[in-house]
């Protein structure tokens, strides 16, 4: 690929965004743009936060970690399940029963003001250095591309600043109702990409993309269940985190339950919850098959 071709590609892509910013951010007011007027089709936002959770890092630890630990995460993501079955039958319905615009308005009623704003600064600060992390990953890998291609040399702020442009240009006016959708496009390129891998490793080593699955089965890189107490990753321990990671980076994070507090109502939140944990399970099984690859 010639780097006027990719820095086309990255254009129009950045074009279908700032497109659907446009079109999903007309008429809005106030309570558009914090809450989507609480009409977002529950399987849109299922789909779109599968992105929203996993992200770039994902599509480079989980495969990579395959390589010294085997399949041995999947424990963690079955415990996804369990955190996010108390989210949906505990925290959302607490959420839409209060019609928070922010989930740590419920701190402030329950403990004060105090409780409330510490709550959302730690939400701040995480969030802060977290998308910090994944923006510097995503473009330390778009800048040794640029290398790949032959455009040498770009300062590696300029990738950094352009995106993050970028990203204000297209979510500034529309807020979440445009994230829900933005998101609905960028979980289906990240999975796209993902399948487009796994099928050119599968090409390398001619077999079919069956055949490929059927030899990581039969590998050692399958093994998930470590039944060493002593060891870090037993998995119980990978259960029990994952649970509590769930909680905490979904049903306690404004980000994620911003998202589903934009459905229309409680019944339409929890079919999203569940949707979303049949479609995680799934692409981490599939994140996992590519580093098996």
């Amino acid at each position: 690929m010639s780097g006027i071709a990719l820095i086309l590609i990255i254009a129009a892509y950045f074009g279908v965004l700032i497109g659907v910013s446009w079109f999903t951010s007309r008429r809005a007011d106030n309570r558009t743009w914090f809450s989507a007027d609480r009409s977002s089709p529950w399987p849109v936002v299922a789909y779109g936060m599968v992105g929203a959770s996993l992200s770039g890092v994902t599509f480079l630890s989980i495969p990579g970690w395959v390589g010294t630990s085997g399949f041995t995460y999947l424990p963690v993501v079955f415990g996804y399940l369990i955190g996010y079955a108390v989210i949906a039958l505990v925290l959302l319905p607490v959420y839409y029963r209060l019609n928070v615009t922010s989930i740590y308005e419920y701190l402030g009623d329950r403990f004060g003001p105090v409780s409330h704003r510490t709550g959302a600064i730690f939400f701040l600060i995480s969030r802060t250095v977290g998308a910090a992390f994944r923006l510097y990953l995503v473009a330390l890998v778009f800048q040794i591309l640029l290398d790949h291609v032959g455009i040498a040399n770009v300062p590696f702020w300029v990738p950094v600043i352009i995106t993050i442009a970028l990203i204000f240009i297209y979510t500034f006016k529309g807020g979440i109702k445009t994230v829900v959708w933005t998101d609905l496009l960028q979980t289906t390129f990240m999975l796209l990409a993902a399948v487009l891998a796994f099928t050119g490793i599968a090409g390398a080593l001619e077999w079919s993309p069956l055949q490929l699955l059927s030899h990581i089965r039969d590998s050692d890189f399958s093994s998930m269940v470590i039944t060493d107490w002593n060891a870090s990753n037993h998995v119980l321990k990978q259960v029990v985190s994952g649970a509590f990671i769930a909680l905490a980076m979904t049903g306690l994070d404004q980000d994620m339950m911003q998202k589903n507090l934009t459905c229309p109502d409680i019944s339409s939140a929890r079919k999203n919850i569940g949707l979303f944990c049949v479609i995680l399970v799934i692409v981490n099984i599939g994140f996992l098959s590519l580093g098996g690859a």
